[in-house]
């Protein structure tokens, strides 16, 4: 099965072709990350016009690369949720008027399945029982995966998400946009135990996340020290920002697996790209004897290929989409649970 696959769920303009659920024939992404970078963060609006004036060429060249016409196509998949509801309407429409006309069968993909099914595009030997990470810009979630389509959210964040974390903070350090890279970028050079931030555990037995206090405390710390005149070392406070984000997230995957009896976990979403989230979470993993999966950092972040592994798993279990599909911007995990 050859899958168009679209994602457009906020600023990147995206369109892949995958074969079979696993191989790649083509992923072309049209970053808008220069457009957005002076407003410190995405404009929807301008997002919006960007993804219908940059779509069609994007689709030409995934097309294109996989040496491919329209009619050897065989379904296409598109991100219906969540994120930004202009940028969605342009991905779900073009979607539907493309299966409309060659009369191609319609995945329509909840995009935080899409960052979870980038693991199967490069790893064969996934098994079930896994429980999975989810951190991204909107999202931190930990969700136990029995089998494909099968899903329960055990612990997500009551306030901001990592990657929203990152890009507060950086904002308000004026490091620029996005958040998470440059951040681990200012903290290569700096000590991670310099500056004592809090940790939000929320009780013993919690899997449950919280960032906003951290970064409050960020703020704080740099608004008191340049009152009473001291220098503040950007390298120290991001290398202890990042490992204060970190060291919850790996311990709180952690505990989940242990409490779920989980041998296999999977890592997804933009976050995860992040090497010290990588390094951190692959030795504690290893040295429990827990197998651990990371996408590439190229599919960490937002792309159509894992849209389109995604939504040939959803294929494959019949959950095909109808033609008045319409873009859901809040659609939350318990909604796609619900939906299976």
């Amino acid at each position: 099965m050859r899958i168009l696959a679209i994602e457009t769920s906020c600023d990147d303009t995206a369109a892949a072709v995958v074969e079979g659920g696993r191989v790649i024939r083509s992923n072309v992404v049209a970053s808008q990350t220069a457009v957005h970078q002076k407003f410190g963060g995405v404009v929807p609006e301008i997002a919006s016009r960007k993804h219908l004036e940059w779509l069609t060429p994007v689709v030409e060249v995934a097309m294109e690369q996989a040496a491919l016409n329209f009619g050897d196509l065989d379904a296409i998949a598109v991100t219906y949720g969540p994120g930004l509801v202009g940028p969605l309407l342009v991905g779900v429409s073009s979607a539907k008027a493309m299966a409309y006309a060659l009369n191609l069968p319609l995945a329509a993909v909840n995009h935080l399945e899409g960052h979870i099914y980038a693991n199967f595009l490069e790893h064969a030997d996934i098994e079930f029982p896994a429980l999975v990470l989810i951190v991204s810009g909107g999202h931190t979630d930990l969700v136990l995966m029995s089998g494909h389509g099968e899903y329960r959210l055990v612990g997500q964040t009551r306030d901001d998400a990592a990657g929203e974390a990152f890009d507060k903070v950086a904002r308000f350090l004026e490091l620029g946009y996005p958040g998470g890279p440059v951040i681990e970028q200012a903290g290569t050079s700096g000590d991670p135990e310099a500056i004592a931030l809090p940790r939000a555990w929320l009780g013993a037995d919690s899997l449950e996340f919280s960032f906003s206090g951290l970064k409050t405390a960020v703020i704080s710390f740099v608004q008191k020290e340049r009152a009473a005149g001291r220098a503040v070392s950007m390298a120290d406070l991001a290398a202890s920002f990042q490992w204060a984000v970190v060291e919850v997230l790996v311990e709180k995957t952690l505990a989940a697996a242990r409490q779920f009896e989980i041998s296999t976990i999977l890592a997804a979403g933009g976050v995860a790209a992040n090497q010290c989230l990588r390094f951190q979470l692959t030795r504690r993993s290893e040295a429990q004897g827990i197998r651990l999966r990371f996408p590439a950092p190229a599919l960490c972040t937002d792309n159509a290929a894992m849209i389109g592994c995604a939504g040939f798993y959803r294929l494959q279990r019949g959950a095909g989409a109808a033609m008045t599909l319409n873009a859901k911007p809040n659609l939350s995990f318990n909604d796609e649970i619900n939906d299976m």
